[in-house]
């Protein structure tokens, strides 16, 4: 049983140490559920969902202003002299003077409740649901360009990774070339200076080779911290420059920008607040009306339970109508300047439309340059291969120089790398496309 007992422990001892802590577990993530965890954790997202919630609460706090409004008053005067009244004494028809309390307590209890307020009420009540929505059109703002950021820098660190691989492919080839030229001086078939330009090159290409490994690592470090992941967590950012289809023309495209841009509903709404805050500001050219019921309790002491000449309680209703009827323009003028907001705002949004319409075109001419562009450097990488190839056979048959080699080896990575910066521009010119026109295309699959 001992002996049982000693073995269970060494088992699970052993199962601790080989299971992995999930804490430190490695996570994967593709470019959609990159983008789907940004749009959950990110900080900044976040507090736009935090004012679209105050929003909310400014809607339930201007509809409260249309119901009555209760409020109290307690206050206590002393007087310089005694209230005095002369009265008859019913008992031997002889005038007698009551004094009353230097002492006043009074206690009010009022209830208002607005009839009409010039449109005052009503426009700040509309005006507040229009700030809800506009709150909401810029949260779907502030989602598109989380989404563009994030899939900007992955399709950049894909690019990165891509560049590495080329800088390591550079490595090899000069280093192969560097062996090459060795040993030809070895038997007295190179000079000297071949070796010393292949060791030259060699060296920039590590050095080119660290720059683009450190730029992999700055890009997961950005991707880290956009999608709010604990400091130290191990991910694996998966993916390849794929080409991806775009199948809308650019009208179709501009059609689709001008209805779901969240940039025009949110300039649509400021427009419709303009007309409401005129409305609020020209409420002052009307009388405001309401109803007020008022209860009082008074007394010579804090209980407020009567006195000598004071009633203990009464109370009063009535409907009070105020209309300020010359102010030397103030109202007028502030109106004016209300509707010239107004007026800016207008200009403003048609200039939005025209910038929506460029920002759309922009994006679908540079997706048609990168398509071609893709297309010449696919072309110019196969050459630029062919070229080292035979440059490095004619400097090993000592028909050609150690020069060409290296220059063909400069081509070809130049070749390399010009492919991979258009893969990831037309990539980025398709994610860009779909921000200026709305869509929340995560994966950047075909519409």
């Amino acid at each position: 049983m001992e002996r049982f007992f000693y073995a269970s422990i060494m088992l699970l001892s052993a199962l601790i140490l080989v299971c992995p802590n999930k804490s430190s577990a490695e996570m994967i993530l593709d470019m959609e559920s990159a983008v789907r965890m940004g749009l959950e954790r990110n900080q900044s997202l976040q507090a736009v969902r935090e004012e679209v919630r105050g929003r909310e609460y400014g809607i339930k706090s201007a509809r409260g202003a249309f119901g009555p409004r209760l409020s109290t008053a307690y206050g206590y005067t002393r007087l310089d002299e005694r209230p005095e009244m002369r009265t008859m004494d019913p008992a031997t028809g002889q005038p007698v003077n009551i004094e009353g309390s230097r002492d006043l307590w009074v206690l009010n209890i009022n209830i208002r409740q607005p009839l009409f307020t010039g449109f005052n009420l009503l426009s700040t009540y509309q005006m507040s649901k229009l700030a809800h929505e506009q709150s909401q059109s810029q949260l779907d703002r502030a989602e598109l360009e989380l989404i563009l950021e994030i899939q900007t820098t992955f399709l950049d660190l894909l690019a990165a990774r891509q560049s590495v691989r080329v800088a390591e492919d550079s490595v090899t080839r000069l280093e192969s070339h560097l062996e090459v030229s060795r040993s030809l001086f070895d038997v007295g078939l190179a000079p000297r200076l071949d070796v010393l330009r292949a060791q030259v090159d060699v060296s920039e290409a590590e050095q080119e080779l660290i720059t683009a490994q450190n730029q992999v690592q700055t890009l997961e470090a950005l991707l880290n911290m956009l999608l709010n992941l604990p400091w130290g967590q191990q991910v694996i950012y998966e993916g390849e420059l794929q080409f991806l289809p775009y199948t809308l023309n650019l009208d179709e495209s501009r059609r689709i920008a001008l209805r779901k841009r969240p940039d025009i509903f949110i300039a649509d709404k400021s427009i419709q607040i303009a007309l409401k805050d005129e409305r609020i500001t020209a409420s002052d050219f009307y009388p405001h009306i309401g109803a007020n019921f008022d209860f009082f309790r008074r007394g010579d002491d804090p209980t407020v339970s009567g006195g000598v000449l004071q009633d203990r309680k009464e109370w009063r209703a009535g409907v009070q109508l105020e209309w300020t009827i010359f102010e030397w323009g103030r109202t007028y003028y502030a109106w004016e300047q209300a509707r010239q907001g107004t007026r800016r705002l207008m200009a403003e949004y048609q200039s939005l439309l025209q910038s929506v319409s460029f920002e759309v075109k922009a994006d679908y001419l540079f997706i048609q340059e990168s398509r071609k562009r893709i297309t010449v450097a696919r072309q110019g990488v196969e050459e630029a291969r062919e070229s080292f190839r035979m440059a490095e056979a004619r400097y090993e048959a000592q028909v050609g120089t150690s020069t060409e080699v290296l220059d063909a080896q400069a081509n070809l990575t130049r070749a390399e790398g010009s492919l991979i910066l258009a893969e990831s521009d037309y990539l980025k010119a398709l994610a860009s496309i779909y921000r200026s026109m709305g869509e929340k295309n995560i994966d950047l699959s075909p519409r």
